[in-house]
C-alpha cells in the first residue's frame, strides 16, 4: 500500500490511488497463486490490430482440475483472453503457459496437440457434417484413438451415440454446443477453454450447459470459462475473475465475489440480467 494519505488527495486522485493499490495486491496474489499452475496466461497484453490493444495487462492462472470463471461487461476483454491463449489473438506482451511449457502464439493446432481445447461462441459445429463426422474432426490428429474417446464423450453426453448419423445441422442450439463440447474433448485435452457456452440458450438449457460443465470438470480436466451469465457461473466455479476494461478488476473464489458487495453493485446487478 502506498505511505501516501488518500485524505490528503481530492475524491478522484483517491479513486486512482486504490486502484493502483488494488492492481499491485492482485498482481502479488497472482503471482503467488500460480507458481504451481497448470495454466498462467502473465500480464496479457493483446489486441486484433496493431496498436489497439484490448487486453492491456491481464492475468490468470488455473490449477489442475480447476474450474476457472470470467466475467465481466461487454467489451471487458473476456472472450479476447481465451482468444489470445488459444493463439487466435496476437499477444503483444506476456506470456501463456501450460504446465510449465511457453505456449504464447502458437498455432490452434499446435495448442490442441498440447492438451488445450477450445469451444468457440458461435459456428462451433460443421452443420454439414453428422455429429459422428464432427467427432472425427476433433480427433483428426489422433484417429486412432476415436473409438475410446469416443466412448468418453458418449458417456457424458449418451443422447450422442444413438444420433451419432444425425446432420448437426439439424439440431438444437444446446445440443449443438454439447456437440461442440463433446468434438474439444475429442484430443483428450489437460484444459478445456469455453467462451459464452449459454450464450443464446433458454433458462433450461443453460442449466444443462453448467450441469455438462461441472461433469467435464469432474473427469479432472481443467475448464476455463467466459460466462455472460455472471451468477450460475460464479455458483459452480472454484475460481473466479472480473474483467473490466482489459484487466483484472477482481478475483477470489466463486463463492466470495458472488457475495462481495462490491462486485454485486458494478457488476452483478447488470451482468445477471445480461
Amino acid at each position: 500500500m502506498s505511505d501516501i494519505n488518500p485524505s490528503d488527495l481530492n475524491r478522484e486522485e483517491a479513486h486512482l490511488l486504490q486502484d493502483k493499490d488494488h492492481g499491485i495486491a492482485n498482481r502479488d496474489a497472482h503471482l503467488e497463486g500460480a507458481s504451481d499452475a497448470l495454466v498462467i496466461a502473465d500480464n496479457l497484453v493483446a489486441g486484433y490490430v496493431p496498436g489497439v490493444n484490448i487486453l492491456t495487462g491481464c492475468d490468470l492462472y488455473a490449477n489442475r482440475g480447476e474450474l476457472v470463471g470470467i466475467i465481466g461487461p461487454n467489451g471487458a476483454g473476456k472472450s479476447t483472453l481465451l482468444k489470445a491463449m488459444f493463439g487466435l489473438v496476437t499477444v503483444h506482451e506476456g506470456t501463456v503457459t501450460i504446465d510449465g511449457e511457453d505456449i504464447t502464439n502458437l498455432k490452434p493446432n499446435k495448442l490442441v496437440a498440447q492438451g488445450v481445447g477450445f469451444v468457440p461462441q458461435s459456428n462451433n459445429v460443421f452443420p454439414s457434417l453428422t455429429i459422428e463426422e464432427n467427432l472425427q474432426m476433433g480427433a483428426y490428429q489422433a484417429p486412432k484413438n476415436f473409438a475410446e474417446r469416443f466412448d468418453f464423450v458418449a458417456s457424458l453426453f449418451p443422447a450422442l451415440r444413438d444420433r451419432r448419423k444425425q446432420p448437426a445441422g439439424s439440431l438444437s442450439g444446446g445440443e449443438r454446443q454439447m456437440v461442440a463440447m463433446s468434438r474439444a474433448l475429442m484430443m483428450d485435452p489437460s484444459v478445456i477453454l469455453l467462451d459464452e457456452p449459454s450464450a443464446g440458450l433458454s433458462p433450461v438449457l443453460q442449466d444443462e450447459v453448467f450441469v455438462r460443465t461441472k461433469q467435464i470438470n469432474a473427469t479432472g480436466v481443467t475448464v476455463i470459462m467466459v460466462e455472460q451469465n455472471a451468477r450460475r457461473c460464479l455458483q459452480i466455479c472454484d475460481r473466479g475473475y472480473v474483467l473490466d476494461q482489459g484487466r483484472n478488476a477482481h478475483t477470489g473464489t466463486g463463492a466470495g465475489l458472488l457475495n462481495d458487495p462490491k462486485v454485486i453493485e458494478l457488476y452483478l446487478g447488470t451482468l445477471a440480467q445480461a
